[in-house]
């Protein structure tokens, strides 16, 4: 779940070898607060350390894989190092871990005793950082350094890993009974297809879409799966046998809801603990199931239960987050796949056919002040002309960081040719005897104010286009509710197997769980 600033299309490969890796690290640690909304505050909460559960008594696990047989919920998150595992992950399987009932197993970062948790330090200094961090921020800079890391409030959690995930899943999945819960709260990344889409797990695992298949294709046990990451839309491509559309639709129980599309980021990974910066997918999607909105406040059932049967189930949650989420976030589904490989030509949309996107519709309409589809498909061209020329901005403004990157670099290598390398032998006695004169180059040079300067052109350019990408995804999800509506309407009116294929999958996203906590799968306590 990237949650900031994707390297664009500059090619650094013909800049000079001298700091060519610069720009990404620089990015990478640009990314931390594009989700927040511009109206909350910036300021950084107290550190603190998350309250464990009474619940979960006893000493943590040490294997990666603890007996499993009786799992019918299964969490799997964090990062895939400890900077990767933002706080905002632990609270989403902590809030997951509230919800999801009995039976519960879960799989988070390194395990219980990992201090794998990244959390922004408790103050930002006034005055300037110590001259170490300082050279760290012009010749290494990553996001982690301005965190504390411990570990996590899952006092019984096994670790993340790629053969810990595998055999967890190999275990339930062989057993029979009722479905298995499979919620998902890490990073993503793209392949060059959907189906080569996967999720990042502990020290650099990996599940893939087509792997995951596979694993329940050999034992079709009900399977419910919830992703909340980049590109996890290439997991709708479970809808499919063997997570490959050439082999048509799987008749295997299985389903999906995925935060975005399989080619486009998410929000969702922060490491600012204040829950009210944050509008990933899981914080929406969860609340829901509980009747309440984002904040942890009742809704009216009317709100959640779009079809009336006084239930609510994964999809109307999901469906939630559609409508409630200010991110860059487009989810979609295992039925939204189908359904666009099946009928490829929409029809006059019947808004009775599906309460979900009826109400999407209605709210986003409402929203956005969209009074035809015609218009809003006008206003997403003209905001995707404004992204391209703010993504050419970015790019000239990262170009223009890096060359003035290499010329304050050269006036620090030209003097100390070890300052760049900490593990240097001869770095400590260059540091400690010629501290001062390196301040006064980071302080006085002109290098170092275009530097400077240049950061800050950035910066503002790249909040700029992240703040109309937000605009942008409210739109998309707009235009592919009604594109879903139109499809299914055509697709019902043909009728067949595909029809059926498509509505099994829609059976299976409205399955209503059974949950800890007052809802139990139902309205109880809902205004």
């Amino acid at each position: 779940m990237r949650n900031r600033w994707l390297p664009s299309s500059l090619a650094v490969a013909s800049l000079a070898a001298l700091g060519a890796w610069h720009l990404s690290d620089r990015a990478d640690g640009m990314r931390e607060t594009a989700r927040a909304p511009a109206s909350v505050p910036v300021a950084v909460p107290a550190a603190r350390v998350l309250p464990t559960e009474a619940s979960e008594p006893g000493p943590p696990p040490s294997p990666d894989a603890p007996a499993l047989t009786a799992a019918t919920r299964i969490i799997v998150g964090g990062g895939s190092f400890p900077q990767s595992t933002e706080v905002s992950l632990e609270q989403d399987v902590l809030l997951a871990k509230r919800v999801m009932g009995p039976q519960l197993r879960v799989l988070f970062a390194g395990g219980a005793r990992a201090a794998a948790v990244r959390e922004l330090a408790a103050t930002r200094p006034v005055a300037r950082a110590p001259l170490l961090s300082r050279l760290g921020d012009v010749f290494a800079p990553r996001p982690g350094r301005g965190s504390r890391y411990r570990r996590p409030a899952l006092p019984r959690a096994g670790r993340a890993t790629e053969d810990g995930v595998r055999s967890l899943l190999g275990d339930a999945l062989s057993l029979r009974g009722e479905p298995l819960w499979l919620h998902v709260a890490t990073h993503g990344e793209q392949g060059p297809t959907a189906r080569d889409n996967h999720v990042g797990l502990w020290a650099g695992g990996l599940l893939h879409v087509d792997a995951l298949a596979r694993l329940h294709d050999r034992a079709p046990r009900p399977l419910r799966v919830v992703i909340a990451s980049c590109y996890s839309g290439g997991f709708a491509e479970l809808a499919f046998v063997g997570a490959d559309e050439q082999l048509g639709a799987s008749p295997a129980p299985r389903c999906g809801l995925f935060a975005g599309t399989w080619d486009r980021q998410t929000s969702g990974c922060d490491p600012n603990p204040d829950r009210r910066r944050q509008e990933g997918y899981s914080l929406h999607f969860l609340h829901a199931l509980r009747g309440e909105d984002r904040a942890g406040q009742a809704l009216a059932a009317g709100a959640l239960d779009l079809d009336a049967d006084g239930r609510l189930s994964l999809l109307e949650a999901h469906t939630r987050a559609r409508i409630a989420s200010m991110s860059i976030d487009v989810p979609t589904t295992t039925s939204e796949r189908l359904l666009r490989s099946v009928q490829r030509t929409g029809g006059e949309a019947d808004t009775q056919l599906l309460p979900e996107e009826r109400a999407v519709l209605k709210a986003l309409g409402e929203l956005l002040g969209i009074e035809a589809v015609a218009s809003a498909r006008d206003r997403l061209g003209v905001l995707e002309r404004r992204l391209a020329d703010l993504d050419a901005a970015v790019i000239a403004a990262e170009e223009a960081s890096h060359q003035a990157y290499l010329r304050l670099a050269a006036a620090l290598l030209e003097r100390w040719p070890v300052l760049d390398d900490p593990y240097h032998p001869e770095f400590a006695a260059t540091f400690a005897r010629d501290a001062e004169v390196i301040a006064r180059v980071l302080d006085r040079s002109a290098e170092a104010r275009a530097f400077d300067a240049a950061q800050r052109v950035l910066e503002a350019s790249d909040d700029r286009y992240w703040d109309l990408r937000v605009d942008e995804a409210l739109l998309s999800r707009y235009l592919r509710s009604h594109e879903t509506l139109g499809l299914a309407t055509a697709l019902g009116a043909r009728g067949g197997d595909d029809w059926d294929a498509y509505q099994r999958l829609l059976t299976c996203e409205r399955w209503v769980p059974a949950l800890r906590g007052a809802v139990e799968g139902g309205l109880d306590g809902l205004e």
